[in-house]
């Protein structure tokens, strides 16, 4: 058939001044519950569709771009289920050239037993607002006669109404007393610093949370050393908007100069002038250097060189040499450097100019050219005085950052005012309704206990956290699930395992889902996930994708092996990350200390690029981690029915310091197809704690002795 002819630009205008009139502002403080859009996001079903790429869900997904559209006949219908019983008291529909002559609203609290709220048999398609009355859990419109010789075909389909939960929540407000902001005037900006830093230095699992915003313009001789669970970020569109003539500074004096437990703080969007001409960032897990641009050298060791455990930088520009030095691993992406130095085990590059050659194993270095896709993580900006969040666009094979060369960067902003300032204190059912009234999340530091699941179900929702804020879930349920939908974005936070078991932390998407995600995926970005060291926390399984598309870039998902909480059964987590749809890239993946599986990967043609782990160091005993007749379970596991995997840069390592004797059969498992291929593995022994008799299935040589020294495999198969 011909293609369909598009709205016309007064149907578009009436269109957008009609969602100007409908929909609720968030900055709305009106006390009395005030009609909201219910339906966007929520699960839609139809009669049938023209094909996949115009499936039902794509009319409730608040893209007037995208729609649903059935088969050529009468009758058809498409209906969605709210979630929940709700007052209703509007329908708009948004229809396409093909539109419906005769059809009706009908309403339904179960989903099977129809009411009839509205019916015409003179529709004139374009925009119609339809007022109705009613009390409904499921809405469909039922087309009986069509206008035109196509099907039905609805942009949006849209339901207005209250659900009982109170009184509208307002968008935007103050950040709180934990975001601290600077400008170039504020007077004792260093003694502020310092204080924070004392605070935080050794606080590793305390519960104070920090983050530092600088606007735009020069500081000069500050270095702002930043603890745990304090994040330091510019307020500028761009990096060089503003510049520290000074250094961002972490170091392991707390820990007598060994930075393995330097985790939990970010760096991001500022310029820096380093005083001596080198910044020293030296730390190991869930301490990403983002967006950043360094007018000189960057050191990641700390002072004596002593021990680190590897980090991540992305979308950031080092003028300078990167001295890697005693970092064990590290993952750079989609930046610039002006050179690196030195690798112990497992240096990652793809999309680094200036990136060293491939040399695995030696010198350890895996280099990418690109990365295959990429999308860069939301953040918080200053619009002139106005406070709105960046969200970059996705890019396909990337190399470089997103930034610079005179060029505005791609992507779209979002003013505060869309988004919920969640706040310590706040209840999930709080949270759940500002996604459900259409508002983004911005979590202010803090921690937050949430007694059922924060439900992200709408299509682009942003969920950003500032200052690492913690989510804990109470009575064993999961904290944060992602819906069916395009586009979210997670970045930014931490989620704390409570005493309960969880049957997991986070999903992203629901089991069995179909629907191609590809031109809009989820990110999850910074989001880490801890089982047991604040205190005893359990969980099945840490995360779990669904989703088929998604993009998991930088993670630190990990069982603690030491602080409160922590023993082979008290803080039991047989899983830590488990990926079942297909599709789906992982970009600086660490998984550690499990009981079982650190990772187990079941969907198709999934990609891994960069992964570090450590298997639990607390296993009594060879019997309690036998696996059947395996010895031990894989830190990644490629389920037998998968045809189609990828991985570059994959080191699994052992320390079994409990029992030292114990044998793990090998760091990786995977079924030996054509389409399965493994690309630079080694597995290492801590000190002789433990020996790997194999890298990957029965393939690669032993580890031996106390050396240290690792076994790797090039090419595999």
């Amino acid at each position: 058939m011909p293609p369909r002819p598009r709205p016309s630009l007064a149907v578009a205008l009436a269109a957008a001044l009609v969602a100007a009139l409908l929909v609720l502002l968030p900055g709305s403080t009106t006390a009395q519950a005030a009609p909201v859009l219910l339906s966007q996001g929520r699960p839609a079903t139809a009669s049938s569709t023209e094909g996949a790429g115009t499936p039902a869900s794509a009319a409730v997904d608040g893209d007037n771009g995208t729609r649903w559209s059935s088969q050529f006949a009468d009758p058809q219908w498409i209906q969605v289920d709210l979630g929940a019983t709700a007052q209703l008291s509007q329908v708009v529909l948004r229809w396409e050239t093909a539109h419906a002559r005769a059809y009706r609203i009908e309403l339904s609290t179960d989903g099977s037993n129809w009411t009839t709220a509205h019916s015409t048999t003179a529709g004139t398609g374009g925009v119609q607002t339809l007022d109705i009355t009613g009390t409904a859990r499921h809405v469909r419109v039922y087309g009986t006669e069509r206008a035109t010789a196509w099907g039905y075909s609805l942009w949006e389909f849209q339901v207005y109404g209250t659900t009982g939960t109170g009184p509208t929540l307002p968008g935007g407000g103050d950040l709180g007393p934990n975001v601290i902001v600077f400008d170039p005037s504020t007077p004792g900006i260093q003694a502020r610093l310092d204080q924070v830093f004392q605070q935080q230095e050794s606080a590793q699992f305390g519960s104070g949370r920090y983050q530092f915003l600088f606007k735009p313009g020069t500081y000069n001789g500050l270095n702002a050393q930043i603890g745990f669970y304090t994040s330091i970020s510019g307020l500028g569109l761009s990096p060089d908007d503003t510049t520290i003539n000074g250094d961002v500074t972490v170091d392991a004096g707390w820990f007598n100069g060994n930075a393995t437990q330097n985790f939990w703080r970010s760096a991001e969007n500022l310029a820096l002038n380093p005083v001596n001409g080198t910044d020293r960032w030296a730390v190991s897990q869930a301490a990403p250097f983002r967006r950043m641009h360094v007018k000189g050298g960057l050191n990641l060791a700390p002072d004596g060189y002593g021990w680190a455990s590897g980090g991540y930088i992305a979308d950031s520009k080092i003028d300078g040499q990167v001295g890697n030095y005693s970092q064990q691993q590290w993952y750079t992406r989609d930046s610039s450097i002006g050179g690196w130095s030195n690798g112990v085990w497992n240096q990652v590059f793809s999309g680094t100019q200036g990136a060293p050659a491939q040399g695995f194993p030696n010198p350890p270095y895996t280099t990418l050219d690109t990365t295959p896709v990429s999308r860069e993580k939301p953040f918080l900006y200053l619009d002139g005085s106005e406070y709105k969040v960046f969200v970059p666009a996705k890019r396909v094979n990337a190399r470089g950052t997103s930034w610079g060369n005179g060029t505005a960067p791609q992507g779209s902003s979002i003013p505060l005012s869309q988004f919920y300032v969640v706040k310590p204190g706040a209840s999930a059912a709080t949270i759940n309704q500002a996604v459900t009234q259409g508002l983004h999340l911005l979590f202010t530091p803090g921690v937050y206990h949430v007694d059922r699941t924060i439900q992200v179900n709408r299509p682009g929702t942003v969920v950003l956290g500032l200052g690492l804020a913690t989510i804990v879930p109470d009575n064993g349920v999961t904290a944060m699930k992602v819906g069916d939908v395009d586009g979210v974005r997670l970045a930014g936070f931490l989620i704390d395992a409570g005493p309960v078991n969880s049957p997991s932390l986070l999903e992203i998407g629901p089991a069995g889902t179909t629907t191609d995600h590809a031109a809009d995926p989820t990110t999850v970005q910074d989001v880490f996930i801890r089982v047991g060291g604040a205190g005893p926390g359990r969980a099945t399984v840490g995360m779990v994708v669904n989703n088929h598309d998604t993009i998991v870039d930088h993670t630190w998902i990990w069982r603690a092996d030491h602080g409160d909480g922590v023993g082979w059964e008290t803080n039991r987590s047989d899983y830590g990350f488990r990926v079942n749809g297909d599709d789906v890239l992982a970009t600086g993946l660490f998984v550690e200390h499990f009981n079982k599986y650190d990772v187990q990967w079941n969907g198709e043609r999934g990609r891994t690029i960069f992964f570090q782990n450590e298997k639990a160091y607390d296993a009594p005993n060879q019997a309690a981690i036998q696996n059947g007749s395996i010895k031990g379970y894989a830190a990644y596991q490629v389920a037998d029915s998968v045809d189609v995997h990828e991985g570059w840069g994959l080191g699994s390592y052992c320390y079994y310091n409990v029992d030292p004797t114990i044998r793990q059969e090998h760091g990786f498992q995977a079924p030996v197809k054509p389409g399965v291929r493994f690309h630079d593995l080694l597995v290492v022994s801590l000190g002789g704690n433990g020996q790997y008799e194999h890298v990957i299935n029965g393939t690669g040589a032993p580890t031996s002795g106390t050396s240290t020294v690792p076994s790797t495999i090039v090419s595999f198969p």
